[in-house]
């Protein structure tokens, strides 16, 4: 496939967006030039994916543990279809962080406080990462 040569040249170690799950999306495209459907989901990914992480400012500065775990989960799903590898996974410490666990899922001692803290931390991630795909997909696609 083309379009996977292009990525794996783009990204060649394939930890922000994984090749083979991005190449699920690329099959369902028509014509292999315009790629007006892989190109849709990922134009539609991106403006949820900056809606969700000014939510997840939000979240933070209202201290609010069950959103942010719930924001957490959101994307970690749009991001997983994808397979932007690095969003999903701090997405998903974002969800665990929420629900009092540590990294991994498993419950934690620490306050409210202290996963505020990390929540913090692991959304600024995000947006590293997230700009990182964002750049890859928009030169992938010829936009940028």
């Amino acid at each position: 496939m083309a379009g996977q040569e292009t990525l794996t040249q783009l990204d060649p170690s394939g930890e922000n967006v994984d090749p083979n799950t991005f190449g699920q999306i690329l099959e369902m495209d028509d014509d292999e030039e315009e790629r007006d459907f892989s190109r849709g989901i990922v134009y539609g990914f991106f403006e949820q994916a900056e809606e969700t992480i000014k939510k997840l400012d939000k979240a933070i500065a209202n201290k609010d543990l069950e959103a942010l775990s719930s924001l957490g989960h959101f994307l970690k799903g749009s991001s997983a279809t994808l397979g932007l590898s690095k969003v999903r996974d701090s997405c998903e410490k974002i969800q665990h962080f929420g629900q009092g666990k540590d990294a991994a899922g498993n419950p934690d001692q620490h306050d409210s406080e202290y996963f505020l803290n990390l929540i913090g931390q692991t959304t600024q991630r995000v947006r590293e990462d997230y700009a990182t795909a964002e750049k890859i997909l928009k030169k992938f696609f010829k936009d940028e």
